[in-house]
């Protein structure tokens, strides 16, 4: 902790202050330890606190990242933000590719939803006067 250089009675001795625990000081004086007890007027107490912290267990097996099996239809999301003005096709209708599903409302004008695969609609996402947010799924077609 800290050095000190004492000279006694023209003995020179260094004192090497180890740590203080409450009003027990751990010294070293020219190589040999001592405990030294400390007048209480005299303790001087840590302004830093200690932090005690509970021991956290971790399960490892519960850490890693689950895999979801994806289904096997395709995601038809909006283009934009906007409101869903009219829906044209509903679950389980047959579209063919660049077929009218929806007219989204976008910036004031209207704007087609085209299947960009072909197939059956198996999930309609939306209905008509629902807010969309930009890549919100709107349909999913298998």
């Amino acid at each position: 902790m800290k050095k000190f250089k004492f000279t006694i009675r023209g003995n020179e001795y260094s004192v090497e202050i180890k740590d203080i625990e409450g009003d027990i000081a751990n010294i070293e004086v020219n190589g040999t330890t001592y405990e030294v007890g400390i007048q209480e007027e005299k303790v001087k107490t840590s302004k830093t606190p200690t932090l005690v912290r509970p021991q956290v267990t971790v399960d490892r097996k519960d850490s890693k990242i689950k895999k979801t099996v994806s289904s096997r239809a395709y995601s038809l999301k909006a283009p934009l933000p906007g409101s869903i003005f009219k829906i044209l096709k509903h679950e389980g209708d047959e579209v063919k590719k660049g077929e009218t599903i929806m007219i989204m409302e976008a910036m004031k004008m209207e704007n087609n939803i085209q299947s960009e695969k072909e197939g059956k609609i198996v999930s309609l996402k939306v209905k008509e006067g629902d807010s969309v947010l930009q890549n919100d799924v709107l349909d999913e077609i298998e």
